[in-house]
């Protein structure tokens, strides 16, 4: 392997990895569906058909990976759902 093919691996293997982090959203007594629902559309960019799932999700199973990307990307959403409320965090 080249040297340019060991750069070019490197660096393609870093933004997978850069790509790894994830919002988890939480399950509380406090937020209806129709809120949560309504957040994850505005914040996270999702259709109504996947915020409802990832709802339904949280509510039965205690938590949902609602967003995947980079750590810089995720950190203003994951506050944004915070700021509305919700329970969620970066891992």
């Amino acid at each position: 392997m080249s040297t340019i093919e060991k750069v070019l691996e490197e660096v393609l293997v870093e933004e997978a990895v850069g790509l790894n982090n994830e919002i988890v959203l939480f399950n509380d007594d406090v937020n209806t569906f129709d809120h949560v629902i309504e957040t994850l559309i505005r914040v996270c960019n999702h259709t109504a058909e996947q915020a409802e799932q990832c709802a339904i999700l949280v509510h039965y199973k205690g938590k949902c990976t609602v967003k995947t990307g980079s750590l810089d990307e995720l950190k203003p959403q994951c506050t944004q759902l915070l700021d509305a409320g919700l329970s969620a965090e970066i891992v």
